[in-house]
């Protein structure tokens, strides 16, 4: 009598466990399969803006003003021959703006994505660790006081400055028991950027021949003086590319707040200082390079996380590869605006970077960390 209920328990367990055991089984290999598709989709997209890079780069030596062909933009590449005008163009003028444009444009990217996750603030870009104020007191500096004339002198007063000035928030921003926190860093280097945006000012008022050499740096430009400062700076750049890509798995722990970041085994204070170290290498040298171009740092990051989400891992790549973009694309804008001087890119970035900016706004897609 007790057999039967028995053996129909078993019975009905033996039935129910290969049940249950498929039921169970395909919920993680869907969501494999879900991992699996959105890590290709980011990889497509990845592909994707290396296309238009590479469309912005064809651009940026193809438009302009000037009469050039496609065959003058090939050869100025392949060829050191530069009796043809087209090739001159090409060779001595536009390539060496689309090279300060890529090397600015990676260094701006990466340096607005770190700085929004080590400050937790999505409105950080490099005037938020005074570096763009940094950088124009001291070539302020060096123009007026010093007496320096070759652009490898006072651009290397820019880098010095921005990297000083960076240090210096830092340093406020780390006074105190809790040490350096988003609201002490941003309070600490707008307080930096004031006084130190006075100090420019009152320099310049004193000169007038100053102001006028150093308005044109002020703007930000791709127009590099003398090509040597790009060789200059890409040791830099190079070694802030490696610091902030390396830095997608502390920046994904401290954006969950630091308690969280100390409880998953990040050490805090190292990750902000590394977050530090990058942000100097790419923000000083590209600010020493161009001048303080604007909007970049800041609206790529977040236009990178449309396609990327919170993730820094991707966020970081994606904006090294949309930055230059923009700042390319602003570039060619600004040379057929006004020929044959053109408008100056920190100008056109500005534009271009308000409007999705203020898309990215309205859609509240900025508080998405």
């Amino acid at each position: 009598m007790t057999a039967g209920p028995v053996a129909g328990g078993a019975a009905r367990g033996s039935a129910c466990e290969p049940a249950s055991g498929a039921a169970s089984r395909p919920e993680p290999a869907a969501g494999n399969v879900r991992s699996v598709r959105g890590r290709s989709a980011l990889a497509l997209g990845v592909v994707v803006t290396v296309v238009l890079l590479v469309a912005a780069v064809w651009a940026s030596l193809a438009v302009g003003p000037g009469d050039v062909s496609v065959r003058d933009v090939v050869a100025g590449l392949l060829d050191p021959d530069v009796s043809d005008k087209g090739r001159l163009i090409v060779r001595e003028e536009r390539v060496p703006r689309t090279v300060t444009g890529l090397l600015v444009g990676v260094a701006l990217g990466l340096a607005g994505a770190v700085m929004q996750g080590v400050a937790r603030n999505p409105l950080a870009d490099p005037g938020i660790l005074g570096v763009n104020a940094g950088a124009s007191v001291a070539v302020v500096f060096g123009i007026g006081v010093l007496g320096l004339t070759a652009p490898t002198q006072y651009l290397w007063c820019g880098f010095l400055g921005a990297l000083l000035s960076a240090i210096l928030v830092y340093g406020i921003g780390s006074l105190g028991r809790e040490g350096a926190t988003p609201v002490k860093l941003a309070l600490s280097g707008a307080a930096a950027s004031a006084v130190l945006g006075s100090l420019t000012t009152a320099l310049l008022l004193r000169d007038r021949v100053l102001f006028d050499r150093f308005r044109f740096w002020r703007v930000g430009s791709l127009s590099v003086p003398d090509p040597e400062v790009l060789w200059q700076a890409l040791p830099f750049v190079a070694v802030g590319v490696v610091f902030a890509l390396a830095l997608g798995p502390r920046l994904n722990a401290l954006s969950l707040g630091d308690d969280l970041a100390r409880a998953l085994g990040q050490r805090v204070g190292r990750a902000r200082l590394a977050a530090a170290a990058a942000v100097m290498l790419l923000c000083g040298a590209a600010t020493a390079v161009a001048g303080p171009i604007g909007f970049v740092g800041l609206v790529v990051p977040h236009a990178a996380r449309l396609f990327t989400g919170p993730d820094y891992r991707w966020v970081l790549p994606y904006s090294a590869l949309l930055a230059p973009v923009l700042v390319l694309v602003s570039d060619v804008v600004g040379r057929l605006l006004d020929q044959p001087g053109g408008v100056q890119v920190g100008i056109v970035t500005a534009v271009l970077g308000a409007v999705p900016f203020i898309v990215l706004v309205r859609r509240r897609r900025l508080v998405e960390l």
